[in-house]
């Protein structure tokens, strides 16, 4: 039996692309938790949230009843 070791290997790395909704560059918007930058621009409207404490608040959120 004749084993190919390139069977398993992907054809080439590819970057992902980013989130839509997601700034090209700074300035990012303040998380309102934490104060950590968000993946966010300045300008977005509402509650920005960096990814950290939007996971921790859908916790709370889907454990909370």
């Amino acid at each position: 039996m004749d084993v190919d070791d390139t069977y398993c290997e992907p054809p080439g790395r590819t970057a992902p692309a980013p989130p839509a909704g997601t700034a090209e560059g700074p300035p990012y918007a303040e998380c309102v938790l934490c104060r950590e930058p968000t993946e966010y621009p300045e300008p977005t409207k509402g509650a920005t949230l960096c990814p950290v404490c939007a996971w921790q608040e859908a916790g709370r959120t889907a454990c909370g009843g």
